[in-house]
């Protein structure tokens, strides 16, 4: 059991290099393949994130959901990434914004 766990943990290491080879702090969840598609769940690694109205740090997580970036085929198959991304609450008062969603720099945007 201990050689397996080891094995898939090597895997998603070099997963990460892989598809995420300048973007630091992302993490590979699951990788799930089929004849038709490979699917690749990965998240943010931080512990939160910056508000874009003040700029202030939350950790205070309000929920999280899965946003699906272009799909592309790779060998014949579709690959799907599914990231998980949080979303926060400002802890700022007077802030505009009430809650926000993490971004993934050079993966996701406004």
């Amino acid at each position: 059991m201990w050689l397996t766990v080891r094995f898939v943990e090597e895997v998603a290491f070099r997963l990460e290099e892989l598809l995420f080879p300048s973007i630091s702090d992302v993490a590979v969840l699951s990788v799930d393949v089929t004849d038709e598609a490979v699917r690749i769940e990965a998240q943010r690694t931080v512990a939160g994130s910056d508000c874009p109205g003040c700029g202030s740090w939350s950790r205070r997580i309000h929920s999280s959901y899965l946003r699906f970036p272009a799909e592309v085929p790779s060998g014949g198959r579709r690959v799907v990434l599914c990231l998980r991304v949080r979303r926060f609450l400002c802890p700022v008062i007077s802030c505009g914004r009430r809650t926000f969603v993490e971004q993934m720099p050079g993966l996701t945007r406004r």
